[in-house]
């Protein structure tokens, strides 16, 4: 009776190492994919941050385009 209890018990504890082998390599695959992500992250924060730079220059030139044609449409409105 005994021999069957300790090969019950050989058994779980087979299962229950088997199973934090398991939820290890898991562990490692998400690690993994969590790795990829925060990288992924960091290139579309810097894509973003590449972007918003583009887009002030954009807006100054703009600006600086919409104080030029202001000023010579007061020059052609003295002159009128």
């Amino acid at each position: 009776m005994s021999l069957e209890i300790l090969e019950q018990l050989e058994a779980k504890v087979q299962m229950a190492v088997d199973t934090i082998s398991l939820l290890q390599m898991e562990i490692e695959e998400l690690k993994e994919k969590n790795e990829a992500l925060n990288r992924e992250t960091e290139v579309a924060r810097e894509n973003r941050d590449a972007l918003e730079q583009e887009n002030n220059k954009l807006r100054q030139d703009q600006d600086a385009w919409q104080t030029r044609v202001r000023s010579l449409l007061g020059k052609i409105e003295e002159v009128e």
